[in-house]
């Protein structure tokens, strides 16, 4: 198994299958546990979200900033459940599992947000600057994309970045490219950060033909 295979997935017990989603996911280097308060310590995930080491890169590019009060951060664990449990998106946060350096530690939360009607995942996610470098992104993605193939049958797995981040332009083309996908373009006025400004985003997608091409 590749580290982009997912190793393991547990689903609820749901009677509509549309809106079962995987509690937890494994790879061979990462466990994704569905975001909750449950699910991480509130202290340990209040540090991490308001004044980790390099918290200001993280939040540089992103549509939030670094949270202010430990509220914000229960809240910002909350949502993550209630959109879980009503369907609207599975966000994990992640965890480099035994073998890894920082294994059990918080790497970073990520997942997908699904507009049913257009049968798309939009995929996201953000890890500590501790955490870069290691090819956590793309072995997210591509567990993440079967879930959305194979397990949800969508059409279409999506994914954005802003056009300054060449980071995550670097990750997502070498992911996207590995699972079949292709850059679709730069749309304009795309992202509302939290500040109120607007800027624009580059697109890209993988069709569930494209991937199962690429990768069966």
């Amino acid at each position: 198994m590749t580290p982009s295979q997912v190793a393991g997935s547990v689903f609820p017990d749901c009677d509509d299958p549309r809106f079962v989603f995987p509690e937890t996911i494994e790879t061979d280097r990462l466990r994704l546990a569905a975001r909750s308060p449950e699910a991480v310590d509130l202290d340990e995930c209040y540090r991490i979200c308001s004044s980790d080491p390099g918290i200001e890169e993280v939040t540089e590019h992103v549509t939030w900033d670094p949270h202010e009060t430990k509220k914000e951060t229960q809240e910002f664990l909350e949502r993550g459940r209630e959109r879980f449990d009503d369907g609207e998106a599975a966000t994990y946060v992640i965890r480099p599992r035994e073998g890894e350096d920082g294994a059990g530690e918080i790497a970073g939360f990520g997942g997908f947000d699904v507009e049913w009607d257009r049968r798309t995942a939009n995929l996201g996610v953000w890890l500590r600057k501790r955490f870069w470098g290691r090819g956590y992104s793309g072995e997210r993605a591509a567990a993440l994309a079967r879930v959305a193939f194979d397990d949800l049958d969508l059409d279409v797995v999506a994914v954005s970045h802003h056009p300054d981040n060449e980071a995550s332009r670097r990750a997502i083309e070498e992911y996207v490219d590995r699972l079949g996908g292709r850059r679709e373009g730069r749309l304009r006025n795309a992202l509302a950060f939290a500040d109120g400004s607007v800027h624009d985003e580059v697109r890209y997608t993988i069709s569930q033909a494209e991937w199962r091409a690429a990768t069966e």
